[in-house]
């Protein structure tokens, strides 16, 4: 199985260096807009904001950057 890695970078840029073995890219994105969900979570409950344009990085294991997720993509704001 392929590994993916998950470059976090919001207020501070962390890169995920153990990645994460997945059957394809979907699994990949799917696990980025959880991450970002949660993330996105703790940072309003933390400090009361969240920035839309935050992101997470998918890279290969050649250090290819794959697919973006944006925190914007990955929640719904209503209301």
């Amino acid at each position: 199985m392929p590994r993916y890695f998950f470059h976090l970078h919001n207020d501070v840029d962390a890169r995920d260096v153990d990645g994460r073995e997945l059957l394809d890219l979907e699994a990949a994105r799917n696990l980025a807009c959880e991450y970002a969900r949660f993330t996105f979570a703790e940072t309003v409950k933390e400090v009361g904001r969240a920035n839309l344009d935050h992101r997470i990085d998918i890279e290969d294991g050649e250090g290819r950057v794959l697919e973006t997720v944006r925190f914007r993509d990955a929640v719904r704001i209503e209301g």
